[in-house]
């Protein structure tokens, strides 16, 4: 195969679910693009987007408290909140759009409707709570959430938390039906198998092993069948690379001035799993906790309900881990190798600020089995060992680089990477992460593709109503929109244990 040769159009790396959304918006939007698709595993969703990898927690901020800080005054800060929340109606808005376009079928397969909770403990956290719902409840996209403090309503609400709890201290919890379980895995198959039929070429069992720069601006991408060995190479215009924990490696050897001074921090997790009918059927919610003090924001423990492979389980953790590979099937060199001395002193000021965690990783690895069932316990107080299994789930790569505060500041969020003339972009981070899979790739296509916007952007509104739009200043649109999503992604049912 000829280098000099343009191949194709667009070049995805990792056949995740952001690849996978940015592919699927770019077949609508320009059918007549040729698209290539490159991932090192076997098949779609293995990494970051699998259901065993991701809580599928369907992050709308309904549930988790490190999106609300509180001020030294006691005053609650929900900007991040309904900022992403409203992320989240963008994914829901082009889902739906696929649904009544019979571009993917069967919502069932990757979206349940499943309550939200936040669960808490103490006088002081309590209050906190009862302040939180207030907040949220003067936004559209909080509107039904309840709040109580009484151990009876609480047994209503979740059984197999209050069962057998011994405890003087105030409890409380608020709960919103409008959440979602998301299989992100299904999700991510459903979109690959879309692309494939529109003719989109996806090479799997390809890896990637470097990226060049050529003479006339293209970007040429040198990859390895890894069963045979066999090297090709591949020209494109606009490169894509959303290989999860592996996107800052590849982003690394595009030279992009962009690519200096980040680095990154990988955090592996572990869940306790329940597959035993008789206790899952006690629990039907998502119910997130308060972090422990010095953990990080990924680390709130939770007890979901997880629907996989038309399957209910229950899911507790994630118990927090550290190993230096940047994916699960990733090298022990990644965190070496992702050193240069463009980032040297971020990684190094990030070591040196985050002390805390360092020390919380190393208590997490240190975690015996019955450790963590003592954590379970503070959720679930009967759970016994021998009905808990332990799942690996997937790595995060946490984005390190130098703000306005300082050198080597670790980011807790999802962060895009693009060169000034918009030919490369690449996914960095974790949570929210696939729940704004849509807002994320919207903001590539405007960032990368300026010149297309404006003839794009009639389609781009029939696929998500809400483009352009601050849903939140629009009472009537914004339950419109809700309503037709939620039709079209089954997801009018309210969430009871009696319908579980």
């Amino acid at each position: 195969m000829s280098d000099k040769q343009v191949n194709t159009d667009v070049i995805l790396i990792g056949a995740g679910i952001m690849s996978a959304t940015l592919g699927a918006l770019l077949q609508e939007l320009a059918p007549e693009w040729k698209i290539k698709v490159f991932e090192k595993l076997a098949s779609a969703g293995e990494e970051s987007s699998n259901e065993w990898n991701n809580a599928g927690t369907g992050h709308a901020a309904l549930c988790e408290l490190n999106y609300t800080p509180e001020g030294s005054d006691g005053s609650i800060d929900i900007t991040k909140a309904t900022t992403i929340n409203e992320q989240f109606h963008k994914s829901k808005q082009f889902w739906s759009y696929l649904i009544k376009n019979n571009l993917i079928r069967n919502p069932e397969e990757f979206i349940m409707p499943l309550p939200h909770m936040s669960l808490v403990q103490g006088q002081d956290n309590v209050a906190f709570l009862k302040r939180r719902m207030e907040a949220l409840s003067t936004s559209l996209f909080f509107q039904g959430m309840e709040f109580s403090d009484d151990p009876e309503k609480l047994k209503e609400w979740i059984p197999l938390i209050m069962e057998d709890r011994k405890t003087n201290e105030p409890i409380a919890a608020t709960k919103i039906d409008s959440g979602t379980d998301v299989n992100f895995g299904a999700l991510t198959r459903m979109l690959f198998d879309h692309l494939e039929s529109q003719n989109v070429e996806l090479n799997y069992k390809h890896q990637v092993l470097d990226i060049k720069r050529t003479y006339d601006g293209l970007w040429k991408v040198e990859v390895m069948h890894v069963e045979s060995g066999r090297i090709s190479h591949h020209t494109a215009k606009f490169l894509f690379i959303g290989a999860g924990g592996g996107s800052l490696p590849l982003l690394q050897k595009t030279g992009i001035p962009e690519s200096k001074h980040i680095g990154g921090f990988p955090v592996s997790g572990l869940f306790l799993v329940c597959n035993k009918p008789e206790i899952v059927e006690r629990h039907h919610a998502k119910v997130y906790g308060k972090a422990a003090v010095g953990a990080p924001p990924m680390s709130v423990p939770h007890l979901d309900t997880r629907y996989i492979n038309n399957k209910k389980s229950l899911l507790f953790g994630p118990f927090a881990g550290f190993t230096p590979k940047f994916l699960k099937t990733g090298s022990n060199f990644d965190l070496i190798s992702s050193v240069k001395p463009n980032n040297m002193l971020t990684m190094l000021a990030a070591g040196a600020k985050e002390m805390k965690l360092t020390k919380y990783l190393i208590q997490q690895v240190l975690l015996s089995n019955e450790k963590r069932i003592e954590e379970l316990r503070q959720f679930v107080p009967n759970a016994k060992a021998e009905d808990w299994d332990i799942v690996v789930a997937g790595q995060r790569v946490q984005v390190i680089k130098d703000t306005e505060t300082g050198y080597g500041t670790l980011q807790f969020g999802t962060e895009v990477v693009s060169s000034e003339d918009g030919s490369v972009a690449a996914l960095l981070g974790a949570s929210p992460g696939a729940s704004t899979a849509v807002h994320v790739m919207l903001e590539v296509l405007e960032k990368c593709f300026p010149e297309h916007i404006d003839e794009w952007e009639e389609k781009i509104r029939e696929m998500v109503p809400s483009y352009g739009i601050s849903l939140g200043e629009e009472p009537e649109l914004f339950r419109e929109i809700n309503e037709d999503t939620s039709q079209a992604l089954g997801l009018m049912k309210t969430g009871s244990l009696q319908e579980a």
